[in-house]
């Protein structure tokens, strides 16, 4: 095994990373903005959000002393490239590709593979990444993350796909390392919904997965 890679900063500390994926990265700013003003310091920019590589350096440069800027739907080697090189503090995966999370070692960026089943957690685990992608989460539930620690009792996860308030909750409280939400925080917000709203419901995911509030 490699020496394992740490999670980045604020996304250690917080416990709580929220994927973006939209229509078009040019509708990034004032979502993001509204969040980190509310307290959220881990952003996955999806690959799959038209403009989002070439709108990541300046992401990078205008949230690098306030949050971690992450790039999500990374599935080949030259994505892992064109990321690192924009400046991303770690990158994140839906699928279990050793090419991928290798580049990514390569590379010195922390990369957070998905995988579901316990052969493609520790496909992955094994190489030393920071944590392991918990993908479909909602599929599984945090118990879950009880019967994979049998066999892998230091495995680090974050769960991601269907956590809203109540399952992020309930999988920190199982011991997961972070969670990864999207439609249950963000709701409307990038269609045009209220910004305040937004503010809300992020703020009560931060008081959540910081411990200082029930689900």
């Amino acid at each position: 095994m490699s020496q394992r890679q740490a999670l980045p900063r604020w996304t250690a500390e917080t416990r709580l990373v929220v994927v973006i994926r939209g229509e078009h990265a040019d509708d990034y700013v004032p979502v993001i903005d509204t969040m980190v003003e509310a307290g959220v310091r881990s952003f996955e920019l999806t690959l799959t959000t038209p403009g989002t590589a070439a709108a990541l350096p300046g992401l990078v440069e205008r949230y690098g002393d306030t949050a971690d800027i992450g790039v999500g739907t990374v599935t080949r080697p030259g994505e892992v490239d064109a990321a690192a090189d924009g400046g991303a503090r770690y990158l994140v995966t839906p699928i279990s590709d050793v090419t991928v999370v290798d580049r990514a070692l390569a590379r010195d960026v922390p990369v957070v593979p998905g995988g579901l089943t316990p052969t493609e957690v520790w496909s992955t685990w094994s190489r030393g990444v920071p944590a392991v992608k918990v993908f479909p989460a909602g599929q599984v539930g945090p118990g879950y993350l009880k019967d994979l620690r049998g066999p892998f009792p230091e495995l680090a996860v974050v769960p991601s796909g269907g956590v809203d308030l109540d399952a992020a909750g309930a999988w920190l409280a199982a011991g997961a390392a972070a969670v990864s939400v999207g439609g249950p925080l963000l709701g409307d917000a990038l269609a045009g919904g209220e910004l305040t709203a937004l503010a809300a419901r992020a703020r009560r995911f931060v008081e959540v997965c910081a411990g200082s509030g029930a689900a």
